[in-house]
Order: C-alpha cells, then sequence, then structure tokens
C-alpha cells in the first residue's frame, strides 16, 4: 500500500485558526431563506417564523459567520423595502434570479436569526444599482444608537439597540457582466474607496472587504485585485475571493484535486495585494476574504435567462455524494493552511441552494454528505495551523498535472493540549497509509479517529435516508513509537485527534 509521511511539529507554525473561516451564506435566492431557515407555518417554527430544526442544524454545523443578504441578488437590492411593517412591504422583481421576493424576510429578521444561530453577521452592500449614499443610510440605520433619521427609524420598527454589525461587503461581484450595475475595475475601485471612507469616518473600527473577482478564469483575474486595492487599500481590510467546482465540468481526477486551483488562487491574490502594499509603501497586510466556495454542479444550471419568474422556487439544490463531501473537507484544508492570509470565508449556501442542509417546505430537514466534513472540522479546529508538508505518493490529472493524493494539515491548541489531523485521499483506486511523526508531541494518544468514506462514491443522504453517508469511528487507531499510522481508503476525508497531556 502506497505510504505519505508528514510530521508535526508545534515550531512550524502557519497562523491562528480565525473562528470567521467558518462562514456561510444566506441570499435571497431559491429556498435559502423562504422554506430553508424561515417559514412561518412549519411544525417546528418558532414565534419569529424561523425554523428550529434549521437552527439546531446551523449550531451542529458550527457555523461562524454568515453572509446576507447576497450574492447577485444585493446588486439591485433595497435594503429599505425589507424593514419595517409587513404589510407596508413591497413585492419586488429580483432581476439576478428571476424571483418575485416578498420582502417578508429583511435585515431585522435577519438578525433576530443571527442572535438565535449564534452567528456574526457579514452585510453586503449594493454598490451595483446604488452608491455611497444609500451604504451610509444602511449603516446609520443598523449601527447608530438613536437620535437621526435613519437611526430613529429603526427604533420605531421595534428595534431600539443598534445592530452594531462590523463586517461589511462591499458590493458583490461587480467584475461579472452578470451582475446588475458592473462595472469597470476602476469605476468600481473609485466608488468602494469613497464608500469606505465614508464607513469608516463614521467608525473606524468597521472592517471592510473590497470586491474581488469572481473567480480564477474570468479575464480581468488579479488584475481587477491589483486596481481595484490601488484605489481603496488604504480603507479595506480584505479583498474577496469567490470560487466553484464542478464535478461534471471536468474529469474525475481533476475533480478531486479541485483544491489544488484554491490553493493557487489563494497564493494569486496574496502576491497581487502584497504587490500593491509595497507599490503605495504600505504595510498594512490585506487580509483575504474567501466568501463564496463550494462544489456547485454548475453545468446543470441553465442560466438566469432560463428562469420563470417565480416566488422562492426550487433553484440549484444540488445532491451531493462521497466524492463532492471529500473536496469540501480538502477545500476547507486548503483554508487552514492559509491562516496566515484568509481571515474569514464562507461556504455558499446555508440551506436548500447548494447547500450542506436541506429542508422540505411543512417537512424534515436533514444533512447532506457536505455538511460532516464542515461541522468536524468547525468543532475540531482550534489553536494554531501547523505547517504541514507531506511527503506523498502523486496522482496524474488531466488538468493540474501531478498532484499528491493525500491532501492534509493540522491544528495544535496549546490552552488544551489538543491536536486535530485532517486528511484526504484523493485516489479513486488505491487505499493509502498515512504515517505522521509525533516526536515533538511525546505521549500524544489517540482520543478520536474519524472517516468519511463508502464502497460507492456516488452515495447520497435523501429526506428517507438522511444518515446514508456520514463520519463513522475508527477503533484500534494508536500512536505507537512516536508515530501514528492511519490507514485512509480510496476517496476518503478522514479526521484523528490526538491529546498531548
Amino acid at each position: 500500500m502506497p505510504t505519505a509521511r508528514l510530521t508535526l511539529d508545534p515550531g512550524f507554525r502557519v497562523g491562528t485558526v480565525d473562528r470567521r473561516l467558518f462562514g456561510s451564506f444566506v441570499e435571497h435566492m431559491g429556498r435559502t431563506v423562504y422554506t430553508g431557515i424561515h417559514e412561518p407555518d412549519h411544525p417546528t417554527a418558532d414565534a419569529d417564523g424561523f425554523r428550529t430544526d434549521v437552527l439546531d442544524l446551523v449550531r451542529e454545523l458550527g457555523v461562524t459567520l454568515v453572509r446576507y443578504p447576497g450574492g447577485n441578488y444585493v446588486s439591485n437590492h433595497r435594503w429599505e423595502d425589507g424593514v419595517g411593517p409587513r404589510q407596508e412591504r413591497p413585492t419586488r422583481l429580483d432581476l439576478a434570479w428571476r424571483s418575485i421576493e416578498s420582502n417578508a424576510f429583511g435585515l431585522n429578521e435577519f438578525m433576530a436569526w443571527t442572535a438565535k444561530a449564534g452567528v456574526e453577521p457579514m452585510m453586503a452592500l449594493n454598490l451595483g444599482t446604488r452608491g455611497t449614499a444609500e451604504a451610509l443610510a444602511l449603516l446609520e440605520y443598523a449601527n447608530h444608537p438613536g437620535g437621526t433619521a435613519h437611526s430613529e427609524l429603526r427604533r420605531s420598527h421595534g428595534v431600539p439597540d443598534p445592530h452594531d454589525i462590523r463586517l461589511w461587503c462591499l458590493g458583490n461581484e461587480l467584475d461579472g457582466p452578470w451582475q446588475m450595475g458592473h462595472k469597470t475595475a476602476h469605476e468600481y475601485g473609485r466608488l468602494a474607496a469613497e464608500t469606505a471612507r465614508a464607513m469608516k469616518r463614521f467608525d473606524p473600527s468597521l472592517e471592510l472587504v473590497a470586491c474581488g473577482s469572481s473567480n480564477a478564469h474570468i479575464p480581468t483575474f488579479a488584475s481587477w485585485e491589483a486596481t481595484v486595492l490601488e484605489h481603496t487599500y488604504e480603507f479595506v481590510d480584505y479583498v474577496s475571493l469567490h470560487a466553484y467546482y464542478d464535478p461534471e465540468g471536468t474529469d474525475a481526477d481533476s475533480f478531486l484535486a479541485a483544491a489544488v486551483e484554491m490553493d493557487r488562487m489563494i497564493d494569486a491574490i496574496t502576491a497581487t495585494a502584497d504587490h500593491v502594499g509595497a507599490k503605495l509603501r504600505d504595510r498594512k497586510k490585506i487580509k483575504l476574504s474567501f466568501d463564496e466556495w463550494n462544489v456547485w454542479y454548475q453545468s446543470r444550471f441553465g442560466g438566469e435567462d432560463s428562469l420563470e419568474w417565480e416566488a422562492a422556487p426550487r433553484l440549484i439544490e444540488d445532491v451531493y455524494d462521497v466524492s463532492d463531501a471529500v473536496v469540501v473537507g480538502s477545500l476547507l484544508i486548503t483554508l487552514l493552511r492559509h491562516a496566515d492570509r484568509v481571515g474569514a470565508a464562507c461556504q455558499a449556501q446555508l440551506a436548500n441552494v447548494i447547500a450542506p442542509i436541506m429542508t422540505e417546505p411543512g417537512g424534515p430537514a436533514w444533512r447532506q454528505t457536505i455538511f460532516h466534513p464542515f461541522a468536524q472540522t468547525a468543532r475540531h479546529a482550534r489553536g494554531t495551523v501547523l505547517r504541514v508538508e507531506a511527503d506523498s505518493p502523486v496522482i496524474e490529472t488531466a488538468e493540474y498535472g501531478e498532484v499528491p493524493a493525500l491532501w492534509a494539515t493540522a491544528t495544535h491548541d496549546e490552552e488544551s493540549g489538543g491536536i486535530a489531523l485532517f486528511a484526504v485521499n484523493r485516489d479513486r483506486t488505491s487505499p493509502l497509509t498515512l504515517s505522521a511523526c509525533l516526536r515533538p508531541f511525546p505521549g500524544a494518544r489517540v482520543v478520536e479517529h474519524l472517516v468519511l468514506t463508502d464502497d460507492d462514491p456516488t452515495a447520497v443522504n435523501t429526506a428517507d435516508h438522511p444518515d446514508r453517508v456520514r463520519p463513522r469511528p475508527v477503533n484500534g487507531t494508536e500512536a505507537d513509537d512516536d508515530t501514528l499510522t492511519v490507514e485512509l481508503p480510496p476517496v476518503s476525508w478522514t479526521m484523528v485527534r490526538l491529546a498531548t497531556r
């Protein structure tokens, strides 16, 4: 059996695990909101109309941050439509997803939901069809205590205390011609800079995210970031990255190696941001916000023009299999491996639309296969990310050439002494032995070993069989003679927890 080797050492560090890495995304798209997180007539609905079965799964998933309200939706969104008495809220046409939007769920409902879910809000601004004035009005409504027009409007809506939203996105994917209000890099950079300047005047401690490229294949990739950051570097804290990986858009081996592209994308934008910082002689380091990422069977989607005008349609409700879960696990490993620069990340989306959680109107909610590597990583990745460089067998892929069969990372929580090792075997046919040297952690012992795999890599979870695919415990794994030996089946995700005290 092929063997991959690595060493875990507390002296080799990448950075601290930022809890914002385990974010998600709620957009007014399909059934993410309506019959996803919000369904007043559902048997489990609370007084606010929130599905408590979904809230329970969100807490189990370990989500720490949720981006709202878009996405493409935000670029033609009027935040004023979603506040105040529901019976007075206008119904609008959402041009992004050709949907009919009731605005029954808006800013204040979202903030009430985040409080119950125990997550931090990440608020996106419309810099597509609107601009600085509207952004400042929303900021005043959301964050000012009272005594002004917009803060008193919030208070009249039954919200006496400010929401105190700290993290704001300056628009969404405005490099893309599909976006309402699409702009050139110079146009967007100027608008983002002036909006950011004004927001920082309101509160210098706000954290702001400039729009990066919508994907790594758009012709303006990296040059967009370079131009935008030349305008905004002084005022922003993050630049965004977005990426989706289509199982049907490439061969199976390349899909399982999708984290290679994410890894390269992060390196490219880090280098671009640092180049701009050097050019401007600014010593600040811009962080990265990977605030849209996931597996998406995008080739199955007929495009926005194929959609009929409908309220809360069943849109892009992909069903995920074992291979998809392994890829999601590998993408989480990649985010952790860049913990020194990636300070926030949001898996898109939370419910129903390319989501870890599925629901039926009036019926059950259940975990998709991709739920599990996210939940386990969010729960156990604590402390410091260790620099892990594995000596691994390689796989030949059509898209990326030779890639390591093993993709892994580890975290060390100095306070508890706990170590969490996360690994995937990308090989579709061959099992892999992982040999991890633990000599720098004398006395380390295995506390838990989980593996997610299946003899059928196309196995999925459904409402009728919600636990068909899940991580299963492996008994008997021990650290012997300062070495941890783990067997990884083909197409598998693995987590091993160790204690050092």
